[in-house]
């Protein structure tokens, strides 16, 4: 006990008081009416996380496990989150354009320099006679089918029969080089054949 304070003196009662709003803020309102931007800085009793978290909803926060977080907060928890998940997948080098070294890929062929080069293949000759429609010289005929297969006016097999689709051959290929369609592979049917074979 204290030599100043009269006998009886109960020091219970000369706790300093609480801070209100009214002395904590200056000239604004008294607490009483907090302003809608301000939190209730009083604790009810019987208040639990429930009625808090009640109150922070109509307030416009955010509660996350029982805290009540303004939007702010929550925007920079979400920043910080997508950061992190960013991260750990830059690390497994998801944004690579390469695979990881370790996976094994099938239908691994090393890839060669490519050069043009001329086919080879066997170089195709004009018949040397002078041939008409049903011709029996199955050589000769098979060499002007093949001249005209080559020249991609006939399709198919050169069968040494000189029928209807090796006549209609023929006529394209004449009319084709400006010579007269008559289906019959005489000299200047011959020689077409030799130039456009480059033989």
């Amino acid at each position: 006990m204290n030599d100043r304070e009269p006998p009886g003196y109960d020091d219970w009662f000369d706790e300093p008081e609480p801070p209100t709003l009214e002395s904590g803020r200056g000239s604004r309102q008294s607490y009483d009416a907090p302003s809608e931007e301000e939190e209730d800085v009083w604790t009810l009793p019987g208040e639990g996380p429930r009625a808090r978290a009640r109150r922070a909803q109509r307030g416009g926060n955010i509660v996350i496990g029982g805290r009540a977080l303004t939007s702010t907060q929550v925007a920079i928890i979400a920043i910080a989150a997508l950061a992190i998940f960013i991260a750990i997948l830059a690390a497994a080098h998801v944004f690579d354009g390469n695979p990881p070294a370790n996976t094994l890929t099938s239908n691994t062929h090393p890839t060669l320099p490519t050069t043009a080069t001329t086919p080879t293949n066997p170089t195709v000759t004009a018949p040397t006679q002078q041939l008409t429609p049903g011709s029996t010289n199955t050589a000769q005929v098979k060499l002007l089918q093949k001249a005209l297969i080559a020249l991609s006016f006939l399709q198919g097999p050169a069968d040494g029969s000189f029928g209807p689709a090796t006549t209609a051959a023929v006529k394209q290929f004449q009319s084709n080089n400006g010579l007269t369609p008559d289906g019959i592979v005489g000299k200047k049917t011959l020689a077409a054949l030799r130039r456009q074979l480059g033989g």
